[in-house]
């Protein structure tokens, strides 16, 4: 998973270029997830999250409640934490149980547009 920070106008040429390898038949394209601040990022991915994503990718197989037991939290607040990072695609249910399909998260900032 790629996550990156962005100008709007960079993020549809980015889709674009994505669109053309889809099309061209390239199975080789990374999942990306963009934002266009890094306030924007961290207020998507928060402290709590990254620290609940990194317990369900190294203990898969939880459900919520068994999951806000292991982290000592409050029950509602892993709930809207995990509803979140589904949204996002950072986390899968399978069967009930939460998944996380991605081993690393890449974070990259863009300092000049691209041509």
């Amino acid at each position: 998973m790629e996550i990156i920070i962005t100008t709007p106008a960079q993020a549809l040429k980015d889709a674009a270029a994505v669109w053309q390898r889809a099309q061209a038949g390239d199975k080789a394209i990374t999942a990306t997830i963009g934002f266009g601040s890094p306030s924007e990022l961290f207020a998507a991915i928060t402290d709590k999250r990254l620290e609940l994503l990194r317990h369900v990718a190294s203990h898969e197989a939880l459900n919520i409640h068994q999951l806000a037991q292991a982290l000592e939290r409050d029950y509602k607040n892993v709930h809207t934490d995990v509803k979140a990072l589904e949204d996002l695609g950072l986390l899968e249910r399978q069967d009930g149980k939460l998944i996380a399909p991605f081993d690393e998260i890449d974070i990259k900032v863009a300092l000049k547009e691209a041509a």
